[in-house]
């Protein structure tokens, strides 16, 4: 009898909380769906939401490219090496669709893209909120974090650059998840061949590490549009018969990194290394895949790379995994001052 008391009690409580609530006598709180409370998302439901949204800017990126021979290319702005910094129609229609997916699904959540056209989002297509079977066998549901504590990082268009050049392998769609500035979740997605790289920290991944790098003459991937810079910078660091392997598009240079084959990843590198100031949405995907696998990205003295705000890491990186990172950082640490 008392078990069923309270079972009556339950309806007719919810009923006085929201007519106190209608009167203006009461906050109602967050059980009944209002913002105020500590919402909780679910884990696996960001990383499939983050998949999806990899994919569906990838596949706008393609259509673009594929529809050419106008991308609609403009410069939007310099680097602080004084490069053209490249905006196409790919990026803008690939930023729409992603950041389009994440309000529609979780309005509220704090979302942070390369890209800003917030006008022309598009909320009449939300995500289906199917779970791939990859992710469903990897990943148990069920773990939940605080909406508060959620940043989603979006580079709808890696390597816009070489997008432009035809050199399409270099290009990525990324997503990545920051809890309370980790990066947890990281997408990477290669529009051109469909292959998706992803990983949760703590949980699951569907990519792998090599079973050996090379440390005591680490072949190094960087930026090819600072192969030069970053040489000088290297040979000092590892001496004057270090490898260089200029690349485009930071997703790329941390796929290069993985167990992956030659005509998916062409390069194969042992470590990634930036000495200039790179954006967080270039690199937070790739941080929380190589963390997933027991790898590092840091900056060139070794501190973590936190994600909760400011766009910009001026300290370079590092980036590796299957090697002693900690040498790694002790060879680079201090040259970054004399680049």
């Amino acid at each position: 009898m008392a078990t069923l008391g309270r079972r009556l009690l339950r309806p007719a409580l919810a009923l006085l909380l929201l007519l106190l609530g209608a009167c203006g006598l009461l906050v109602l709180p967050s059980l009944f769906g209002e913002a105020g409370g500590d919402q909780r998302l679910d884990l696996r439901e960001l990383l499939a939401l983050s998949v999806a949204a990899a994919e569906a800017g990838g596949r706008r990126v393609r259509a673009v490219h594929e529809a050419g021979p106008d991308l609609q290319q403009r410069t939007k702005g310099k680097t602080q090496e004084g490069a053209a910094e490249l905006l196409t129609a790919g990026d803008l229609q690939s930023h729409r669709r992603m950041a389009s997916l994440w309000a529609s699904t979780f309005p509220g959540v704090r979302v942070i893209s390369e890209e800003h056209d917030e006008a022309a989002l598009d909320l009449s297509e939300p995500w289906d909120r199917k779970i791939p079977l990859e992710i469903q066998k990897l990943v148990p549901s069920g773990q939940t974090v605080s909406k508060d504590s959620v940043t989603v990082w979006i580079d709808p268009l890696d390597a816009t650059q070489e997008y432009t050049e035809g050199l399409l392998t270099y290009v990525t769609t990324m997503v990545c998840v920051a809890i309370d500035g980790k990066p947890v979740i990281g997408v990477i997605h290669k529009p051109f061949s469909g292959f998706t790289a992803w990983a949760l920290v703590g949980q699951g991944t569907n990519v792998s590490a090599r079973e050996s790098y090379n440390e005591r003459s680490p072949q190094l991937i960087v930026s090819r549009s600072h192969a030069g810079t970053v040489r000088t910078f290297s040979q000092k660091a590892f001496g004057t018969s270090v490898n260089i392997i200029p690349a485009g598009g930071a997703g790329y240079k941390v796929l290069s990194l993985l167990n992956l084959n030659k005509a998916e990843q062409p390069d194969q590198a042992d470590a990634y290394l930036h000495i200039t100031f790179i954006k967080k949405w270039d690199i937070c995907a790739g941080n929380a895949v190589l963390s997933a696998l027991g790898g590092h990205m840091t900056t060139l003295d070794g501190k973590d790379i936190d994600y909760r705000d400011s766009p910009g890491n001026k300290e370079g990186l590092i980036a590796s995994v299957g090697l002693d990172h900690l040498k790694l950082v002790k060879k680079v640490n201090g040259l970054g001052r004399a680049r």
